[in-house]
């Protein structure tokens, strides 16, 4: 071996001495550059809103700059594909939703998001829960009359919700199933003419996030006769849960982080454990609870990617059962 091979090999050794200590430095400091937070639906939504929120609070946790991204189309799906397939390296994180991650890629075929497959979860945002919301001059003043109303109608009875696949619509279905009852869905461009139309008697009954409904519930324009979260809502303590007609009965949206799948996981734990110390705050609670939503159960990543699998199967078979066409 000549001196020069042996001087080259010896300042190669060096050199990977000296860069792999950095290199290791550098993924400890993650977030080391801004973190984009993307977010498939347009400014103002809750899913927007939601998102605005996280992005504040990562970027005080970690003193860098998370910063909010609109994607807007296709129910979630075009951010989603598009997440999916950008660097697994924590650059970007992707707000999710029950919408865009379990229902949505059975409703539309020209997307092909397998979100259990693409996609690692980060941690839970929180839940909004829905409530089944009947005018205040209405004769329905429970689940039990509700079911009997639509049993008399013999599969007339109408129920709206703010467009096919949204979690509204995907309760009434399954609410449906669960009681044996058959109605009509009325879909709404969103939630607001839905309400307009249940207040003016030209609908008798909808499902409805709590954030709509919230302001009319307790103006004592609209009656809630009940939740669909598996748990009482705080700022409805008197409502009951469907849950409590029918066990297991769960139809909240709920909202997470997710990344691209490959993220190294030292980056999932990290940002998992800043949102583990955000959502245990009482002003992200309160917060939350400004825009209708409350916190969810604390989710390790492999059980969030979980319940992602059970979701998607538990609303494909929904879409299966109820025969909900999917769009083009």
């Amino acid at each position: 071996m000549t001196f020069n091979r042996v001087a080259w090999i010896v300042a190669a050794s060096v050199a990977l001495a000296t860069l792999a200590p950095a290199a290791g430095h550098a993924q400890g400091k993650y977030p080391d550059r801004p973190v984009k937070v993307v977010i498939g639906f347009t400014a103002g939504g809750g899913t927007d809103v939601a998102g605005r929120l996280i992005a504040q609070k990562l970027s005080e946790a970690t003193g860098q700059s998370f910063v909010v991204e609109n994607r807007p189309g296709a129910s979630g799906l075009i951010a989603s594909e598009q997440v999916a397939k950008s660097p697994a390296d924590g650059t970007t994180i992707m707000v999710g939703s029950q919408t865009t991650l379990a229902v949505a890629p059975a409703l539309y075929k020209k997307f092909q998001l397998d979100a259990a497959k693409e996609l690692t979860g980060l941690a839970m945002i929180g839940i909004s829960p829905l409530v089944a919301v009947v005018n205040v001059n209405s004769p329905i003043h429970s689940i039990k009359d509700l079911i009997a109303e639509a049993k008399a109608k013999n599969g007339t009875m109408n129920f709206g919700s703010g467009g096919v696949g949204t979690t509204p619509h995907m309760a009434g279905e399954l609410f449906a199933f669960n009681a044996g009852i058959k109605w009509v869905h009325v879909a709404y461009r969103g939630e607001a003419p839905g309400i307009n139309d249940l207040l003016g008697g030209q609908i008798p009954f909808m499902f409805s996030n709590l954030s709509v409904v919230k302001g009319n519930v307790e103006g004592g324009k609209l009656r809630a006769l009940a939740v669909t979260s598996s748990a009482r809502v705080p700022s409805l303590p008197d409502v009951p849960t469907v849950a409590e007609t029918f066990l297991g009965f769960d139809a909240a949206t709920w909202f997470n982080l997710v990344v691209p799948a490959g993220t190294p996981p030292d980056v999932v734990a990290k940002v998992h454990t800043e949102m583990k110390k955000i959502v245990a705050t009482k002003d992200y609670q309160q917060r939350l609870d400004a825009i209708g939503m409350i916190p969810d159960k604390e989710r390790a990543p492999d059980e969030i990617n979980a319940y992602i699998r059970s979701e998607i199967a538990k609303w494909a078979k929904v879409i299966k059962d109820a025969g909900i066409k999917p769009a083009d």
